[in-house]
């Protein structure tokens, strides 16, 4: 009897063990039909939850406006100064606002400001029009960009995210706009900004992003809601070297929205971090026939691997170059890599090249060589 219950309470432990460890492998939990939290430097999806199911994002859509905002001014179609006019169409638009007049100029600066912090619908058509000629013309570019971006589930039909047919998208998709967006820099000079004004102060914003004033790291990135699409939020934060991406999708309510998105950075953060411990610098590698007798591997990119937090210890790297190179060798040629392993798992790889160039010796080298060998004291 006494063996039977001991066999009991084991078994009891055991499953409580199992069922506790199942629960933590699963992540954070959200109570947002469709969420995924994703590692920006990476791609790499950290936790998902519905990701790939097709839902209306709302104001969430102005990521993509804002992308291609940017790549036109990175082309030089546009500058931050440009005085762009707002149109007819524009000035109708409803929802989020900040009221422009047809026949009003605003610069690229106070547009993107507005779109950024208080999810300006007229700056958004205005924009559009700005870029793309029209606001039609303009949502072509947006689906255009979003199939090259690999997103598979998106379809846009608004610049704004206002409801309206066929307009639609994913967690996932999201995160892949988020990510490429983010890529800008600059564009975190907007979306940081937690109040501000537009028209010499006249008018005030203040950002419909509460992560930007109460959530540490926090570096945007844009909410949204409709009666359709509920309560969404793309969220990016960056602690220690580490940018997460946290998209929530059909909230039901603002706070459980933001707070979702908080449980998903939280996580991130906590089980996450990045190694980028230099190795030592690799020994010169022989050149054979050239001008001179070595050439220097250099990294191309400093190591910035995702690892689970405290296994920055297990790494391992191994230095795999020749022995000797042949003549000639070009500045940046591929000489090696360098590759990292966590418990003997690739985890990954960066290339080892040449630091300059080392020319092949000809004939009138030699005979150069020979004569100053000869003839110079």
């Amino acid at each position: 009897m006494k063996r039977f219950s001991t066999f009991i309470i084991i078994a009891m432990l055991l499953t409580t063990i199992c069922c506790f460890t199942a629960g933590a492998e699963t992540g954070p939990e959200v109570s947002v039909p469709s969420a995924l939290l994703m590692d920006q430097a990476t791609g790499t999806v950290l936790f998902e939850k519905n990701a790939d199911e097709q839902r209306a994002p709302a104001s969430v859509t102005k990521i993509m406006t804002l992308l291609l905002i940017m790549e036109a001014i990175e082309s030089g179609k546009l500058n931050w100064e440009t005085s762009v006019s707002v149109s007819a169409e524009a000035a109708g638009m409803g929802g989020s606002q900040v009221y422009l007049k047809e026949g009003e100029t605003m610069t690229v600066d106070e547009m993107v400001k507005c779109i950024a912090v208080v999810s300006a619908n007229d700056c958004c058509v205005a924009m559009a029009e700005a870029i793309a000629g029209s606001n039609t013309a303009f949502i072509e570019m947006m689906n255009s960009r979003a199939a090259e971006l690999g997103m598979t589930n998106t379809h846009f039909n608004s610049c704004t995210g206002l409801d309206t047919e066929d307009h639609y998208t994913t967690a996932r998709d999201i995160a892949l706009m988020s990510r490429e967006l983010m890529t800008h820099e600059e564009i975190q000079k907007y979306t940081t900004i937690w109040m501000d004004s537009v028209r010499e102060g006249a008018f005030s914003l203040s950002n419909t992003n509460k992560l930007v004033r109460y959530y540490e790291g926090a570096t945007g990135l844009k909410t949204g809601f409709t009666s359709t699409a509920g309560y969404c939020l793309s969220a990016t934060a960056t602690r220690d070297s580490l940018s997460l991406i946290a998209v929530v999708l059909g909230g039901e309510t603002s706070d459980k929205r933001f707070e979702d998105a908080k449980a998903l950075l939280n996580y991130g953060f906590s089980q996450y971090g990045i190694y980028q411990e230099v190795p030592a610098v690799p020994a010169p590698v022989t050149v054979i026939k050239g001008l001179e007798d070595s050439v220097q591997p250099v990294l191309t990119e400093k190591p910035a691997f995702l690892v689970p937090k405290g296994a920055e210890k297990e790494i391992a790297y191994t230095i795999n170059l020749p022995e000797s190179v042949m003549a000639p060798v070009e500045p940046g040629q591929r000489l090696g890599t360098i590759d990292y392993t966590l418990n003997g798992e690739t985890i990954g790889s960066i290339d080892l090249i040449a630091e300059k160039e080392v020319p092949k010796v000809t004939f009138q080298h030699l005979f150069f060589h020979l004569i100053q060998y000869f003839f110079v004291v």
